[in-house]
């Protein structure tokens, strides 16, 4: 074998520039560069190449025939590792992964410090009303502040949805800083676990109907998607307030739409979407007590570094035969490993 021994790709973007710092430091690892608009006579030799894939986490960023499926895993038959560029992986078909013996990992806890922030920061941006009124002072010639009551968020209670990494995060802040009562849904921990999180563990319709606050934390999967739909905002407390970070398609857009028209929920606070960016005429775009964003809870400098230094040691380490930290699917290591000895001749740790 040559010295560029192990051949990394990626489409269009990384989170940052540490990950080609570090990558490039290694004299066994060569990292090639494609774009969406690349011709096949150029990705094809590449992506035949490669044991391993740095993928944009976000869907509608990326050319559909790079997200990892069963299509892109028949061209790519040395691929060894798929590694998301965040903490979802949504181009990614894990369950076509493992089939295939490829190892899919993400950078979980990279970014969480920056999406907490940003959903606490749109708790408070609704509770007071801040966007609102904003927009409504340089607008209006004459301005009566009496009409834009907020309502003080301190002792209220918010129910997270997910609590991983940033819901984590997110408890804690509720709680040191606004005295907030937390609750949990998270089916994966048990009461224990979620307890040394901050939490208390109830189930799903126990935190809708309780909650000041409800946050989607989880990541989507075949169980989450549409798990927030008409029945669930229904079940919410009036005057309540939705906030997501997580993924778009968990809850039903035009369900929200509904349950805001008719004053069920007094606001929404939203990162994500079905389509990303969403169009400007979307309905949910109309409601002044909807506060959007696109998908830049994560986006912070400070976050991007984080997890493209977390991707790259991820990436050096796997390469090198260790076992990764974040693995999504723990169930291909057998096949993975087989594969690894294969290629590189001896197993993985």
């Amino acid at each position: 074998m040559s010295v560029n021994n192990k051949r990394v790709f990626y489409v269009k973007y990384l989170a940052h520039d540490i990950y080609k710092e570090i990558l490039g430091a290694r004299p066994d690892v060569r990292l090639d560069r494609l774009e969406n608009e690349s011709p096949a006579a150029e990705f094809d030799p590449i992506l035949s190449a490669a044991h391993a894939y740095q993928i944009g986490a976000a869907r509608d960023e990326l050319a559909p025939h790079f997200h990892v499926n069963r299509d892109l895993l028949k061209r790519t038959p040395n691929l060894l590792i798929v590694s998301s560029n965040g903490a979802g992986f949504d181009p990614v078909d894990v369950e076509a992964c493992t089939e295939a013996g490829v190892v899919v990992v993400n950078q979980s806890g990279g970014n969480a410090n920056s999406v907490a922030e940003h959903a606490l920061g749109m708790i408070l941006s609704l509770a007071k009303r801040i966007v609102d009124v904003d927009k409504a002072l340089r607008r209006d010639q004459t301005f009566e502040r009496t009409a834009y009551k907020g309502t003080e968020v301190f002792g209220k209670t918010i129910g997270i949805i997910g609590i991983g990494n940033v819901g984590t995060k997110l408890s804690t802040m509720c709680r040191a800083a606004l005295g907030m009562t937390v609750l949990a849904y998270d089916p994966y921990l048990g009461d224990n676990e979620i307890a040394a999180r901050g939490a208390k563990k109830v189930e799903l319709e126990q935190l809708l109907k309780q909650s000041d606050f409800v946050s989607i934390n989880c990541p989507l999967t075949k169980e989450s998607r549409g798990m927030i739909g008409e029945a669930q905002l229904a079940m919410m407390k009036p005057g309540a307030m939705l906030i997501t970070t997580a993924r778009g398609s968990i809850h039903d857009e035009t369900a929200l739409a509904a349950a805001l028209q008719s004053g069920h929920i007094a606001g929404a606070g939203l990162d994500v979407w079905e389509k990303e960016p969403p169009p400007h005429d979307h309905p949910l775009m109309a409601f002044d007590n909807v506060f959007v964003s696109p998908h830049t809870a994560g986006v912070t400098a400070d976050a991007r570094r984080n997890i493209a230094r977390i991707a790259a040691e991820q990436m050096v380490a796997t390469l090198a035969g260790e076992r990764p930290p974040r693995i999504i699917n723990p169930e291909v290591w057998p096949a993975y490993a087989k594969r690894f000895a294969r290629e590189f001749g001896r197993a993985p740790g």
